[in-house]
């Protein structure tokens, strides 16, 4: 059974992953002419996700690329000295078990890990689906498959020519982030140091491995701005209009966000869809269920989504009509279970208030100096909806279906027909 991938970031090998190893033929197809390595942020990925990456046999790749940013330091208008914090008490407070590793470093090791067994094709995207699984390319090229699955991310290509445009979809939760590879001027050496202000954050980190840093910038408007996702020349100019006379080190950071080719810009948006399926597609990942870019925790829904929808086509022997269904029932309060976390992060997140500004600051400080098993405690009675992550566990699919077993001894055992 021959399956079509779209994207090749981290949804996409990690699904290409545990689908070789149950038996299917499995292509990528990714628009970039080779892996994508501009420079990237840091990512999470908690306890489900690293649960995920153990059964892999990646985790010793993994813990190794961690960025070993565990320091915060954060200036705030008006203190007269900074908020410091270990940033380890801020995740304590949210996963038993966490990873913080750079997107572009996830992404190639999922990479390393399939490219021997699945077909990678480069600089191509798909142009259109027939509902027979027949796919033509941007290149001219046709062939069918018997599944396609968009993991192509928040403005997925896939999920455009399926579902319908984005905007049918997109719900914008108030906020914009950009990210910056600059360099590593103030010599942040496993550390993030910043401003937070009202309805904007500025702040830059280093991280093991890098020789450069990353700037980010996060900050609130009271409507949608109007510009495109490939605009970056547009995107740039509206990072300096609503950073502009900000002081700390805001101004050198916009002038070195100017020259970076490595640069990211984009809306905090959520993705609602009533169902991430229809035919012989669906999506996975940001391409289906983006619960918010850097504050729903993204990431790790990405390659719990991955291992899941591979389970459910596993077990139901290829049958998409019934697989499908299961992975969405199985995934589903967790995608929305994100989707409220993200909400109230982004509101938090970024003070709208000098009050909010103040709390927020005041929080951190008490984060600083309460013993982890407190704050670990507090996050557990306040209703655990900071430990989200942690409260889900994903299915433990049929051992024989990870022992790369191949197709014929997983058809024998499911009494499925995978070819």
């Amino acid at each position: 059974m021959h399956v079509l991938i779209s994207g090749a970031s981290v949804a996409g090998p990690a699904l290409a992953y545990w689908l070789v190893r149950y038996g299917f033929d499995v292509t990528v197809v990714e628009r970039a002419p080779a892996l994508r390595k501009a420079g990237g942020h840091a990512v999470d990925l908690f306890r489900p996700a690293m649960d995920i990456v153990e059964r892999m046999g990646l985790l010793g790749p993994v813990t190794a690329r961690r960025t070993g940013t565990d320091r915060l330091t954060m200036f705030v208008p008006g203190r007269p000295r900074p908020v410091e914090l270990e940033t380890r008490r801020i995740v304590a407070a949210i996963s038993d078990r966490h990873v913080e590793i750079m997107r572009d470093d996830l992404s190639e090791i999922l990479y390393d890990a399939t490219r021997d067994d699945v077909e990678y094709v480069f600089a191509d995207s798909v142009a259109a689906i027939g509902q027979d699984g027949e796919v033509r390319f941007d290149s001219g090229r046709t062939r069918r498959y018997d599944l396609v699955i968009g993991a192509d991310g928040l403005h997925s290509n896939v999920r455009r020519l399926v579902f319908g445009p984005e905007s049918r979809f997109a719900t914008w939760i108030g906020a914009y982030l950009a990210i910056a590879s600059v360099p590593n001027h103030l010599r942040l050496d496993g550390r993030m140091e910043g401003l937070l202000d009202v309805d904007r954050l500025v702040a830059a980190y280093g991280a093991a491995g890098l020789a450069d840093a990353r700037a980010l910038f996060l900050f609130r408007t009271p409507e949608p701005l109007d510009h495109h996702h490939r605009d970056t020349a547009r995107q740039k100019e509206l990072l300096r209009e609503h950073f502009a006379g900000l002081g700390w080190e805001t101004a050198r950071l916009l002038d070195e966000a100017d020259r970076a080719q490595a640069f990211y810009f984009d809306s905090i948006t959520q993705l609602r869809l009533d169902t991430w399926s229809r035919g012989r597609v669906s999506l996975v990942g940001d391409a289906g269920y983006c619960p918010g870019p850097a504050v729903g925790g993204s990431t790790s829904l990405a390659v719990v989504g991955a291992y899941v929808l591979a389970g459910e086509l596993a077990l139901a022997g290829g049958d998409h009509e019934r697989a499908f269904p299961a992975y969405e029932a199985e995934l589903g309060d967790y995608v929305r279970r994100s989707r409220a976390f993200a909400l109230a992060a982004a509101r938090r997140l970024v003070p709208r208030s000098r009050l909010d500004l103040w709390g927020l600051a005041q929080a951190v400080r008490l984060l600083g100096v309460l013993p982890t098993a407190v704050t670990r405690a507090a996050s557990r009675f306040g209703g655990g909806g900071t430990r989200l992550h942690d409260s889900f566990r994903p299915k433990d699919y049929p051992s024989l279906l990870r022992s790369g077993s191949g197709q014929h001894a997983l058809g024998a055992e499911l009494g499925g027909d995978l070819g």
